[in-house]
C-alpha cells in the first residue's frame, strides 16, 4: 500500500486533496464489496480444494514478490524509490488538463481511484486466501485495515512520500511467507501429509529463506564477474 500512497499524495498536492481523498475513498469501498461478495464464496469450498487453489495462487503472488525482491537485492534491479515515483506522478498531474465533473477535478480522481484499487486487489486477496483458508477472514481483515491505518498515518505524519520504509525489505518478507504458505497449502490440497501438520511449516519457511539468500548470494557475485 506504499505505492497507492505515493500516488494520492501525488495527486492531492498537485490536483487538490478533495478528489484524491475522494477516488481513494471510492476505491477502499470497491474492495470492501470485492471481499464481501468473495469472502462468503470461499468459505463454501471443500477446505482441501481450498487449499490446492489458494496455494498455487499464493505462489504466484509469492514467487513474483520474491523474484522482484531478489533481483532488487543482489543489484540486478535498482531499489524503487518513492521519491522518484513521486516526483514522477507529480509531474504528469502538473501536465494533465484540468476536468472537472461533479465538482471533482477528474484526473486527480481517476489516478488516485486506480493506484489505490489496483494495489488494494492484491492486497483483498492475500486477506481472503489466508482469512478463508484459516477460517477467519473477519481476523485477516481486521489486520489488513490495521496495516492500511498504519501507512495512511505515516504518510500523514510526514506528508510525503514514505522513502524510509525499507520497501525491498518489506517485499523480500512478505514474497517468502507467501511463497511459504502457497507451499505448504498447495502441498496439503494435492494430497502431501507433512511431517507433524503445521509444526513442519517453519521448516518450509526456513527452506525458502535459504534458497531466497543463495540465489541473491549467486547473483551478487555473477553481477561483480560481470563487472
Amino acid at each position: 500500500m506504499v505505492e497507492a500512497l505515493t500516488i494520492v499524495l501525488a495527486m492531492g498536492v498537485t490536483r487538490g486533496w478533495r478528489s484524491a481523498l475522494t477516488g481513494a475513498v471510492v476505491a477502499v469501498l470497491a474492495l470492501a464489496v470485492i471481499v464481501g461478495v468473495l469472502g462468503p464464496a470461499l468459505t463454501v469450498i471443500p477446505i482441501e480444494v481450498l487449499r490446492l487453489v489458494v496455494g498455487a495462487l499464493l505462489l504466484v503472488f509469492g514467487l513474483q514478490w520474491l523474484r522482484k525482491a531478489i533481483l532488487r537485492a543482489s543489484g540486478w534491479r535498482a531499489l524503487r524509490d518513492e521519491d522518484s515515483v513521486f516526483a514522477r506522478e507529480r509531474a504528469a498531474a502538473e501536465g494533465a488538463a484540468r476536468e472537472q465533473h461533479i465538482g471533482l477535478d477528474w484526473y486527480g480522481f481517476t489516478v488516485a481511484f486506480k493506484g489505490v484499487l489496483l494495489e488494494g486487489l492484491e492486497v483483498a486477496f492475500i486477506v481472503l486466501t489466508f482469512g478463508s483458508t484459516q477460517g477467519s477472514i473477519p481476523l485477516a481483515i481486521a489486520g489488513a485495515a490495521a496495516a492500511v491505518v498504519v501507512v495512511v498515518i505515516a504518510g500523514i505524519a510526514v506528508r510525503g512520500p514514505l522513502s524510509r520504509v525499507p520497501e525491498n525489505t518489506l517485499a523480500f518478507a512478505v514474497g517468502i511467507m507467501l511463497t511459504t504458505f502457497g507451499t505448504f497449502w498447495g502441498a496439503e490440497g494435492a494430497g502431501v501429509d507433512w511431517p507433524g501438520d503445521d509444526a513442519f511449516l517453519p521448516v518450509v519457511l526456513a527452506f525458502v529463506i535459504a534458497i531466497s539468500l543463495a540465489y541473491v548470494a549467486a547473483l551478487r557475485r555473477r553481477k561483480v564477474a560481470f563487472a
